[in-house]
């Protein structure tokens, strides 16, 4: 974040002087104006190349065996561009070798979901995933297990057999 706010002022001061040798070559024709908006065009061209980057670069340096598996897109009114181009500000990815089976509930996966957030510090949580009565709990406080493998006190969240956690999951194995 911080090197951002860097990048952001410093495109800022460089097209500030951009506008100004251009003023100069010019004669000192140009509006006195151009050189703060000018200035500011840039830095909200950076500021916004930054947002719609940001899920390219950090997707692009996930270790192996980390698939994302459903992302949050992001409209926003005080940024009126994303209406027409929403950005990828969330998503959630499966970390592939930690899906464990056990073989006396073999419709059941247990997995690692990574989430990540464009301003948030990453989480892990890690989750039960019934793939044959598709539905997903998380492993919290006071999840417990039998001694067969199976769970008892799970919150279960009924979801849809599309459901790109469930999928990515239910594949993994």
């Amino acid at each position: 974040m911080f090197l951002e706010l860097i990048g952001t002022i410093v495109a800022g001061l460089a097209m500030a002087g951009v506008a100004m040798l251009i003023n100069r070559i010019s004669g000192q024709r140009l509006p006195r104006w151009i050189v703060p908006v000018a200035a500011g065009a840039a830095m909200i061209g950076m500021t916004i190349s930054n947002e719609y980057s940001w899920f390219p670069r950090t997707s692009a340096a996930l270790p192996e065996g980390l698939n994302i598996a459903q992302t949050v897109e992001n409209k926003s009114l005080f940024r009126p561009w994303t209406y027409v181009a929403p950005y990828i500000d969330r998503f959630v990815a499966v970390d592939a070798q930690s899906v464990r089976q056990n073989p006396k509930i073999a419709e059941q996966r247990m997995a690692d979901l990574v989430f990540f957030g464009r301003w948030a510090p990453i989480q892990k949580m890690p989750v039960l995933i019934d793939c044959a009565g598709a539905r997903r709990a998380s492993l919290a406080d006071g999840v417990s297990f039998d001694s067969q493998g199976g769970v008892s006190n799970a919150d279960w969240i009924k979801v849809t057999p599309q459901d790109p956690v469930l999928k990515a999951v239910c594949e993994a194995t």
